[in-house]
């Protein structure tokens, strides 16, 4: 992909850190907004780990870096790393985006946002509201705290009690209980149950893990669609495919529903501000990239 724009003296940087990231759809979405904007920034993807993250962050520092994102396996080191965090890296422990301040690295969040601004797309309005979530992971855990932020009431987060990610979930589950006006709990994905009744009184359902991604696209996180209820949307942060087998029982049990692909694209736009102080032109990034 070739983009209409030079390089100055004055080229402003900012690039995504993780490994891998050859895979990322950001360097066409940042390049392109900064194109259509005329900006003169770009965007570049840089492989790096947790064991040389400390080193390269200091090294774009001092280059003046305005900001930058980071993905796997470089969040929460990132947030040991920040100067300061925004409340929702705070409550969780990671950061995806960091905006250079003066020289200061301030962490975000924006994973949540994202989701949040493609659920209310959707027709999903939080305040008030129920929330069951499936999954412990680091996008679990950033949909579920600015969920908590957005006005969502009771969130019931479920996952297996072996999960790597059990007691940091536990430490978040805490954060959301103190410092916001949600009551959020945590339970075993296998306490059917208990899933169940969370479900009755659900408005929103989201799969956030793996279960469901191609190549295994045939499985489910849910089977049972007797839990499905049309009162219900239902999302899944996958994207590949564009709908999952748990999406698609979830649309013949009249569901609303939706996947991860507008998260993905607005977690980018809230970066993109961050940076820029603009909006970036998502309609258009959407018409070009077919998301």
């Amino acid at each position: 992909m070739k983009y209409d724009f030079t390089i100055t003296g004055y080229t402003g940087l900012t690039g995504l850190l993780g490994s891998p990231v050859s895979h990322s759809l950001s360097p066409l979405m940042h390049n392109e907004a900064f194109r259509l904007l005329g900006l003169d920034y770009v965007y570049l993807c840089f492989d790096v780990g947790e064991d040389t993250l400390e080193a390269a962050v200091k090294g774009l520092k001092a280059c003046g870096i305005r900001g930058f994102n980071l993905t796997m396996p470089d969040k929460n080191r990132m947030a040991e790393l920040a100067d300061g965090l925004s409340p929702a890296a705070q409550m969780i422990g990671a950061v995806n985006t960091v905006v250079n301040e003066g020289g200061k690295l301030m962490g975000h969040n924006t994973d949540g946002i994202g989701f949040m601004r493609s659920a209310r797309e959707a027709g999903f309005e939080p305040e008030g509201q129920t929330m069951t979530i499936l999954g412990a992971g680091g996008a679990a855990t950033a949909i579920c705290a600015q969920a908590a932020l957005d006005g969502i009431q009771t969130l019931n987060i479920f996952a297996r009690p072996s999960s790597r990610f059990h007691q940091r979930t536990l430490q978040l589950v805490d954060a959301v209980n103190r410092t916001t006006g949600c009551r959020a709990a945590l339970y075993d994905l296998a306490d059917t149950e208990v899933l169940k009744s969370s479900l009755l009184n659900s408005t929103l359902l989201v799969n956030a893990t793996s279960v469901g991604m191609a190549p295994d696209t045939g499985h489910s996180v849910l089977e049972d669609t007797s839990l499905f209820h049309p009162g219900l949307t239902v999302a899944d942060i996958i994207y590949n495919p564009r709908e999952t087998k748990f999406l698609s029982l979830a649309k013949a049990a009249g569901c609303r529903t939706f996947n991860g692909l507008h998260m993905l694209l607005y977690q980018g736009a809230e970066a993109f501000r961050l940076w820029t102080g603009r909006q970036m032109p998502v309609e258009a990034i959407k018409e070009k990239y077919y998301i």
